[in-house]
């Protein structure tokens, strides 16, 4: 464990400062691209896994605000996910889907190193039905904990709790709980 810690210790200390046009500010942008993947936890259909990838563009909407600690951005944000595939017991779906809400809390802080909260929800299209014996179109809503590094560019490190559903669609409705850890690689553009 501690072989892993140091590493990533020496990578915080020796990032240098962001600039300001690389950081989130208000009435700026976010470009990204990334790509996750997990498993099912309880709750839903059983020995289920998924990976996705896909391109963020987002809107900084608000300056730095808020109490203390709790202080930060919101973002709006909207992605499109070209590649959504479920791999479960009797076969493997592939699928694309987009997500036309995504809210992001950035939280204001003083070094390159910026976490955030999210809440996101989108539609899922795949050629199989997911989970088998439901439905070709689910929902997607899912809550991440993630935090950016910022440099020259920003990379993102997150852990989302992703539910899949096909609201009532279809009887029955299982749907699918995947906890996933996904990255990103993009960039914070300032105010044009």
């Amino acid at each position: 464990m501690n072989r892993l810690i140091w590493p990533v210790v020496f990578l915080f200390i020796t990032l240098p400062s962001a600039t300001a046009q690389n950081r989130p500010e208000e009435g700026g942008h976010e470009l990204e691209i990334w790509s996750g993947g997990g498993r099912s936890v309880p709750g839903g259909t059983k020995d289920t896994s998924v990976w996705n990838a896909g391109v963020r563009y987002g809107w900084i909407l608000t300056a730095p605000h808020g109490p203390g600690f709790l202080s930060g951005r919101f973002e709006y944000a909207v992605d499109a996910v070209p590649v959504f595939m479920v791999f479960q017991p009797a076969n493997t779906a592939f699928g694309a889907g987009v997500n036309p809400f995504a809210l992001k809390w950035i939280f204001a802080t003083r070094t390159d190193i910026e976490p955030y909260l999210e809440l996101n929800g989108g539609t899922l299209f795949t050629t199989h039905e997911v989970p088998a014996g439901t439905s070709t179109v689910n929902f997607t809503s899912s809550a991440a904990f993630g935090v950016h590094f910022l440099h020259e560019h920003a990379w993102t490190v997150e852990v989302r709790y992703m539910h899949i559903s096909n609201a009532g669609l279809t009887t029955p409705n299982p749907g699918i709980n995947t906890v996933q850890v996904r990255l990103g690689f993009g960039k914070f553009f300032g105010r044009k």
